[in-house]
C-alpha cells in the first residue's frame, strides 16, 4: 500500500470511518433495543385496502411485519380519511408506519431536467423553497392523521424537519428514515446521514457484505437492507445472503420490494386490487426470509410483534 493511501485510510479511521471495507466480515456487536438482530419491512403499502391485505396475509402466513413503508406513489393521492385508516390499522397491529409524501420533484412543472438521463442523476431533491413548503405541508397533513414516521431523501428538507422537531412544530417522537434515493452507499455517507438526525438508513440495493460491514462499524442506527428489489434497481434477490447480512450489519430491517420498477408498480392510478395482490406476494417473500433465517441462522434473533421501541401512529 502506498504512503498516500495509508495516510488517507488512517485519517478516515480517526474520523470513525473504516479505512477499508470490512473484508473480515466481523460479527456486528450491535442490535435493536430488545436484543434482536433483524426485522421485516414491507414497502409499497399504497392504500388502506393494501394495508388490510398485508395484515390479513401476514396473519395467514404467521409473518411478523415490524415496519411498513406506505404510499410510495405519494400520500398526496390519498384522502385524509384514508390516511387516518392506515394509521389506525398500523397502530392496532403494532406496525411502525413510515409514510412517503408529496410534493415531489417529478410533480414540479418546472423540473425539466429530471426526465433526462443526465438530469435523473441529480436525484429527487426538491427545487426551491415553494416546493419544500408543499412537501412539508403534506408531512403535516399526515401528522394530523396520526402518522409519526416519514421517508426523507432531501438533506435540506431534513435540516428543516429536524429544526421543526426540536422546536416542537412537529411531535418530538416523529422519526425519519433516509431513502435509497439519497444515493448513499458507504460508511462515510452513512455517518453523514446519521449526523443529520435520521433514525434509520437505506443504502443502495447493490452494496456488498464488506461494504455493509464497514457501514455498521461507522454508525449505530438500523440499516434498511434490500433482500429483494425491483428489476429497475437490478432485481437482486439476496434471500440466502440474509443470514450473513444480519450477522455483519445488525440491527437490520430486511426490506422487501419486488416488481418491475417503482414507476410501474406505484402508479397511483393502478387498481387497488393490483396493490392488494402484490403486497400478498411481498408477505410470501417475507415468510421465505423468516424460514431461511430460522433454518440457517437460528442464533440470530428477530423481534416479537410490536417491540417497545417502534414508533406507532397516534390516532383517536
Amino acid at each position: 500500500m502506498s504512503e498516500v493511501l495509508k495516510r488517507i485510510r488512517d485519517f478516515m479511521e480517526k474520523e470513525g470511518i473504516p479505512g477499508r471495507d470490512g473484508y473480515d466480515l466481523a460479527d456486528s456487536t450491535k442490535s435493536f433495543p430488545d436484543g434482536a438482530h433483524w426485522r421485516i419491512e414491507i414497502a409499497g403499502v399504497e392504500r388502506a385496502t393494501t394495508m388490510q391485505a398485508m395484515i390479513e396475509e401476514a396473519k395467514k402466513r404467521n409473518v411478523i411485519v415490524h415496519r411498513a413503508i406506505a404510499t410510495v406513489g405519494g400520500s398526496t393521492y390519498c384522502d385524509f380519511e384514508e390516511l387516518k385508516a392506515m394509521a389506525r390499522m398500523a397502530r392496532d397491529e403494532k406496525i411502525e408506519l413510515v409514510m412517503v409524501v408529496g410534493h415531489r420533484k417529478g410533480w414540479d412543472a418546472g423540473a425539466k431536467e429530471m426526465p433526462t438521463p443526465e438530469g435523473g442523476m441529480q436525484g429527487f431533491r426538491l427545487r426551491g423553497s415553494d416546493n419544500i413548503s408543499y412537501h412539508i405541508a403534506d408531512i403535516m397533513r399526515n401528522i394530523e392523521a396520526g402518522v409519526r414516521g416519514f421517508l426523507v431523501y432531501d438533506e435540506g428538507v431534513l435540516f428543516i424537519l429536524n429544526r421543526m422537531r426540536a422546536e416542537g412544530l412537529i411531535p418530538a417522537e416523529t422519526i425519519f428514515k433516509f431513502s435509497v434515493f439519497g444515493g448513499y452507499c458507504s460508511a462515510a455517507g452513512a455517518k453523514v446521514v446519521e449526523s443529520m438526525g435520521v433514525n434509520s438508513f437505506n443504502p443502495l440495493s447493490d452494496v456488498s457484505l464488506p461494504i455493509l460491514s464497514s457501514i455498521r462499524k461507522a454508525v449505530d442506527i438500523p440499516l434498511d437492507v434490500y433482500v429483494i428489489i425491483v428489476d429497475a434497481f437490478g432485481g437482486m434477490y439476496r434471500a440466502y445472503e440474509a443470514p450473513e447480512i444480519a450477522r455483519v450489519a445488525a440491527p437490520v430491517y430486511f426490506k422487501i420490494e419486488p416488481g418491475t420498477s417503482e414507476g410501474d408498480i406505484y402508479k397511483p392510478w393502478a387498481f387497488e386490487s393490483f396493490h392488494q395482490e402484490l403486497v400478498r406476494e411481498k408477505v410470501k417473500v417475507a415468510q421465505v426470509i423468516q424460514e431461511l433465517m430460522t433454518r440457517h441462522a437460528p442464533q440470530l434473533k428477530s423481534s416479537a410483534k410490536g417491540p417497545a421501541d417502534l414508533i406507532l401512529p397516534v390516532v383517536d
